[in-house]
């Protein structure tokens, strides 16, 4: 199956995302808020622009991969307003969440984003599902895990980790989704194009956190 294809193709790209030293201190609540504050900031940067990645993507797909476009129109409902999620996280840390609307990304997460747009305007539109599978997969791995760690760490309220903690929830079911999805794919460029993407998108995730260390 092409899924399992994809993540014994990555798994080392995973792991050296993971063994990221502010991922790892994250895990084990030895983040400052100052850290937290500044991975809800790239991150809104990154996640706002997640709908129109995907309306793109689903525009420019081939007819033949016509069931996958409507997946990504489910997928695009189900993502609206996430951006928003951190934004109301970021005003819960007691920062001024408009004044992060308007401020430009870091440079790591602008390159990210970037190569995001370039990707399914110029190349494969599918290489965005490499993108997903960083996104979402770290976030099943990580999310509600150092989420409860930092809360402890940090006392923050609970309104302060609705993106982390309900990211961390609905990723479950998305990966579940998109293993399924990406099990339908049959063409060998296709295929190597989603691998070729993803083993990129962990690398520029990647340095998205080292930025912020």
């Amino acid at each position: 199956m092409f899924h399992d294809q994809l993540v014994a193709s990555t798994t080392p790209d995973r792991n050296a995302l993971l063994a990221t030293p502010i991922i790892q201190s994250a895990l084990s609540g030895r983040v400052t808020r100052d850290q937290y504050i500044a991975f809800l900031e790239q991150a809104y940067h990154h996640v706002r622009h997640t709908v129109p990645l995907l309306m793109i993507c689903a525009a420019r797909l081939p007819e033949r991969l016509e069931w996958l476009r409507r997946a990504a129109v489910d997928y695009i409902e189900e993502e609206i307003g996430h951006d928003e999620w951190i934004l109301r996280d970021l005003a819960a840390c007691g920062v001024d969440a408009e004044a992060v609307r308007r401020s430009a990304p870091g440079m790591a997460t602008d390159v990210m984003v970037g190569y995001a747009f370039d990707t399914v305007q110029r190349r494969n539109p599918l290489g965005f599902f490499g993108m997903a599978h960083v996104l979402e997969g770290t976030s099943v791995a990580l999310a509600t895990k150092a989420a409860v760690a930092l809360q402890t760490a940090l006392g923050l309220s609970d309104a302060a980790f609705t993106y982390l903690t309900s990211h961390g929830e609905l990723d479950i079911d998305h990966t579940a989704t998109f293993a399924q999805l990406m099990n339908r794919l049959e063409d060998e460029n296709d295929r190597a194009d989603v691998i070729r993407s993803a083993k990129t998108f962990f690398r520029l995730y990647g340095d998205i956190f080292r930025s912020i260390a």
